[in-house]
């Protein structure tokens, strides 16, 4: 799993990705400077402000991640 989350932070493009936990909550990876991956565990910024600074962290430990799942892309906005 910890290779899986590297994958998807290195991709490029980026492609935004949740990753749900056992006690079915889940953080949302909009942007691939917001988590980290340690030995045991990711670690996540949450509430990122527009400079991409965080308001706080929470730290998964690897074994309580049960999936990652794709983000839907967002609707391109058409322009008249």
């Amino acid at each position: 799993m910890p290779k899986q989350i590297r994958e998807l932070l290195q991709a490029r493009p980026f492609k935004p990705f949740r990753i749900c936990l056992s006690g079915g909550t889940h953080h949302d990876i909009t942007n691939p400077d917001m988590a980290f991956v340690g030995r045991n565990t990711v670690g996540i910024g949450r509430n990122l402000d527009p400079e991409g600074l965080a308001e706080s962290f929470a730290r998964c430990s690897l074994r309580h991640i049960t999936r990652l799942e794709d983000l839907p892309e967002p609707a391109a906005t058409a322009t008249t």
